[in-house]
């Protein structure tokens, strides 16, 4: 097949997807929650926090709280060929993106041992608590294997290079580390890789998975983390986010070809931008205008779409004080170059109902707004109550989604946005269109 016909600017077909989430193991358990709009972030007792360091635990700025995966110890490691002893060492993100993606390319319909097509791999995960915690306290697991084998067992560099190996995929595979924007990051280099025909489908995704499991924050004044154990997204009485843990992978391949072959469409990706903010901003972690209103509005141009025909807008929305009117900022400065009317896009984040997935988070965005399409419902975003005061949503393009609504085709169709942006400056930014309609044989 050739791979070299695709326009630059080529959409492209969301042909499967697996993920698994705090409160839901995979994606069809992620849109009820969704839709039920409930807050997934656990709660753990006092008795619950024996991992946790007494000084810490005790600290009466202590938060109990953070969204959590199940069985994150369970790992099908002979499926893969990895020894017991093997198991005991890789990063548990890793062993779940190995698993989400055979589940990914099942979910396209597609057996990975069976594919004639070159597939590349773009992922990458959060730190790698794990070995730091766990296995550094287990030397006599580390014996077992090496200390070369505990290392490659343990790094970020080899997230996407093991899946090909495993799965004995052909196309480029590239770890990707962006900090909070990697998945979205991910999928925006797949998309590219698919448009210049390096290969034929693409997984892209993150994970992030910390351990102790059972474990909260220590709230600071001023910084990331939620005072109450809620992401208030928008709200006046937003204090922050939680980290949370999730992973997700998406399958990706040219529309064109994904109708040729039958393929399942999710939504498609029409265009989209990546950038990074440099040196114009107030320090390394703060958030900058400038950088995000360029990421989103390079995504319009890409998609060939004006701002006017958005529907709606996941945001990133980590809920800080700072952070969130920041966004909307950038959000408006960006539509303001093809729209000047007012309150007709709804705005809402994932990051509501279960906190912040960091390097997950951007492939959870892109999910929920997939999801809606393909229900023709935008799922209520949580805990927004009245606006953080320094947001003008009046005068801006933008309402929050605080409320459950109907999303149905009409006559053009349906658009949204998804952004993602990452301590450090990397903005990403996904314009999603929704599937085209098919005739029910």
């Amino acid at each position: 097949r050739d791979r070299g016909t695709l326009g630059a600017r080529a959409p492209i077909a969301i042909i499967g997807t697996a993920g698994r989430f705090p409160g839901a193991a995979d994606v069809d358990a992620l849109w009820k929650n969704l839709v039920a709009g409930l807050d997934s972030v656990s709660f753990f007792p006092p008795e619950a926090l024996g991992e946790v360091p007494e000084d810490e635990r005790s600290s009466p700025d202590y938060v109990p709280y953070r969204g959590v995966l199940a069985d994150i110890d369970r790992f099908d490691a002979s499926f893969f060929g990895i020894s017991p002893s093997e198991a005991a060492i890789l990063d548990p993100q890793q062993r779940a993106l190995l698993e989400l993606s055979q589940h990914a390319l099942e979910n396209a319909g597609y057996a990975p041992s069976e594919m004639d097509e070159t597939v590349g791999v773009f992922a990458g995960t959060h730190n790698n608590s794990y070995a730091s915690r766990l296995v550094s306290r287990r030397p006599d697991a580390v014996a077992r294997v090496g200390s070369f084998a505990a290392m490659v067992l343990s790094e970020k560099d080899y997230v996407a290079t093991r899946i090909a190996h495993k799965l004995n995929l052909t196309g480029p595979a590239l770890s990707i580390h962006t900090a909070c924007s990697t998945s979205l990051v991910a999928l925006v280099t797949a998309v590219e890789q698919l448009r210049a025909g390096l290969c034929d489908v693409a997984l892209a995704g993150g994970a992030s998975i910390s351990v102790p499991h059972a474990s909260g924050h220590l709230y600071e004044e001023g910084g990331m983390l939620s005072k109450d154990g809620h992401t208030r997204t928008f709200d006046a009485s937003a204090s922050g986010t939680v980290f949370s843990d999730g992973a997700a992978m998406i399958v990706l391949k040219p529309l064109a070809r994904a109708l040729e072959d039958g393929d399942t469409i999710h939504a498609i990706v029409r265009g989209v931008g990546l950038n990074n903010d440099g040196a114009g901003k107030a320090s390394f972690t703060a958030p900058s205008v400038t950088g995000q209103a360029s990421a989103i509005v390079m995504a319009h141009h890409d998609a060939g779409i004006s701002a006017r025909e958005l529907d709606y807008v996941e945001a990133h929305g980590t809920a800080t004080p700072l952070g969130d009117p920041i966004e909307v900022e950038a959000l408006t400065e960006a539509f303001r170059e093809s729209t000047s009317d007012s309150t007709f896009c709804g705005l809402g984040s994932i990051k509501s109902n279960f906190g912040h997935l960091t390097a997950a988070a951007g492939a959870a965005g892109l999910l929920k707004v997939a999801l809606a399409l393909r229900h023709e419902t935008l799922p209520p975003s949580l805990h927004f109550e009245s606006p953080n005061p320094k947001i003008d949503f009046a005068s801006s393009p933008f309402f929050v989604t605080s409320q459950g609504r109907a999303w149905p085709r009409g006559e053009r169709p349906r658009l949204a946005g998804v952004s993602s942006f990452g301590v450090g400056g990397t903005n990403a930014h996904v314009v999603v269109e929704e599937a085209p309609p098919v005739e029910e044989s």
